[in-house]
């Protein structure tokens, strides 16, 4: 038996599969959470992702822009803001390493918040 016919009928190739699904860009997930924090009426007007890595880590980086509407808007970019630090965020395979508030604008129809993220992949 070769070393590549041990591979081809090895059990665990399909339970791998699993860990494809967790080197996915966490961003959709991230995203639903986050309207969940903000609250309805809010839209995601962009959002992207990108590669990162240092010496130790690999991730990904995320810019994300959000349009809030609706009642309560400072009360709840205050809430949002105090929270990002302490958050617990449900990303299976990955860890939020770092959220920021980057930039707050706001017009007669409600506000828009740009959001960084830092995902790191969780070995």
């Amino acid at each position: 038996m070769t070393s590549a016919d041990m591979l081809r009928t090895s059990a665990d190739l399909v339970r791998n599969r699993a860990g494809e699904r967790r080197e996915a860009d966490p961003l959709a997930q991230l995203l639903v959470q986050l309207i969940a924090r903000i609250g309805e009426p809010a839209t995601v007007e962009r959002a992207v992702s990108r590669p990162w890595a240092s010496a130790l880590f690999e991730g990904r980086r995320h810019v994300i822009l959000l349009r809030v509407a609706g009642g309560s808007l400072r009360a709840r970019r205050e809430a949002l803001a105090s929270e990002l630090q302490d958050a617990e965020w449900a990303l299976p395979g990955h860890f939020v390493a770092d959220m920021v508030i980057d930039d707050l604008r706001g017009d007669a129809e409600g506000e828009w918040i740009e959001l960084s993220a830092l995902t790191i992949r969780d070995w």
